[in-house]
């Protein structure tokens, strides 16, 4: 039985939260490596890791990838069963996606092989390993999403799900996705910031050399992720305002960083974030409310001041809509009772 705490990550007994990566001929090798980095690389503050990696096939032995080589397995489908999160990357035709009577079905190895999670257990998927779940019976009346190209496929196989495919991932609760290969590295951070916190996810990152979070919500594909040469990016914008969240910060004020009017700033921040400045600002006043609450002893209204929000009661509000707790509660999960910050925290 899993212990109460931050995600409930930590068996009884010390046993480290097992992630289960099930892969399957025609696997991605790159979506398999990433969610073994991700999880691989979160540390506890004395340097322990604090998940698991088994990597387990439909049977052990060679697994055929996408491209000219094979990877060889050790386990077979028995280690879903020990599994406390199962990961199911894209790979080759394990569903029928045709017309008829047979769309949509998992192959009897397949399901099987799902048949053996435990109720309870944490499932995600990477790309068109989405299909798999919603194939399982797992994605029926959930927000879900799969690679753009894939959308048309799985609508029409798939009816009872809620599919979104604007979205980099989505997260409900015991199920969630990823749309594609870089995304999945996005998931994996945010899984990790569910369990143990920003301040092991951005560690995790920093390792890793990725964007410590991008939101779920952010769009999977943006037409121009690049700006042309002859344009001026909104990066500097971006790193100048993330050194002066503590302050107000206009939209014209942003724009004047880059020479632009307020109008461009916009069009270029959208095309090239894939999020309005608005949207971007209050994301990342919240990352650093959410960095203040783990790491440091501040009062609520100190932090507010300090992430930008001016005001216990705003900050509150934002922290409660991104993720569903308040601030009191939320530094209680990652310090432990009593670390409240001292005179000032009021009830947030």
């Amino acid at each position: 039985m899993a212990v109460a705490g931050a995600g409930g990550v930590r068996e009884s007994g010390g046993r480290r939260h097992r992630v289960v990566v099930l892969v399957r001929d025609g696997m991605l090798p790159m979506e398999v490596g990433i969610v073994h980095r991700i999880f691989g690389e979160a540390r506890s503050a004395d340097g322990e890791p604090l998940y698991e990696l088994v990597t387990c096939a439909l049977r052990p032995g060679e697994v055929l990838t996408d491209t000219d080589f094979t990877v060889r397995v050790a386990h077979g489908p028995e280690a879903l069963a020990t599994a406390d999160t199962v990961v199911v990357p894209a790979s080759g035709a394990d569903y029928d996606r045709s017309e008829g009577c047979g769309a949509g079905r998992l192959s009897a190895e397949l399901a099987g092989a799902l048949d053996r999670i435990r109720p309870g257990t944490r499932v995600a998927s990477i790309c068109t390993g989405a299909f798999v779940l919603a194939a399982a019976g797992l994605l029926d009346g959930r927000r879900a999403t799969t690679h753009w190209r894939s959308v048309d496929d799985f609508r029409r196989l798939f009816p009872s799900v809620e599919l979104d495919a604007d979205v980099l991932y989505t997260d409900s609760g015991e199920v969630l996705t990823a749309a594609g290969v870089a995304s999945g590295t996005d998931l994996c951070l945010h899984m990790v910031r569910c369990d143990h916190g920003a301040a092991v996810a951005n560690d995790v990152a920093r390792r890793t050399v990725v964007p410590p979070h991008r939101e779920g919500g952010q769009a999977q594909y943006i037409r121009r992720p690049v700006p042309e040469p002859q344009l001026s990016s909104t990066g500097a914008a971006r790193a100048w305002a993330l050194e002066h969240l503590d302050r107000p910060l206009s939209l014209r004020e942003l724009a004047a960083r880059e020479s632009m009017s307020v109008r461009t700033f916009t069009r270029r921040f959208r095309e090239e974030v894939g999020i309005s400045p608005l949207q971007w600002l209050t994301r990342q006043r919240v990352e650093r409310a959410r960095q203040l609450l783990e790491e440091t002893a501040l009062t609520v209204d100190r932090i507010a001041a300090e992430s930008g929000f001016g005001t216990a009661a705003s900050l509150r509000q934002h922290l409660q809509a991104a993720v569903g707790v308040s601030p009191r509660a939320y530094r209680s999960t990652f310090r432990g009772p009593g670390s409240e910050g001292g005179p000032g925290h009021g009830d947030a």
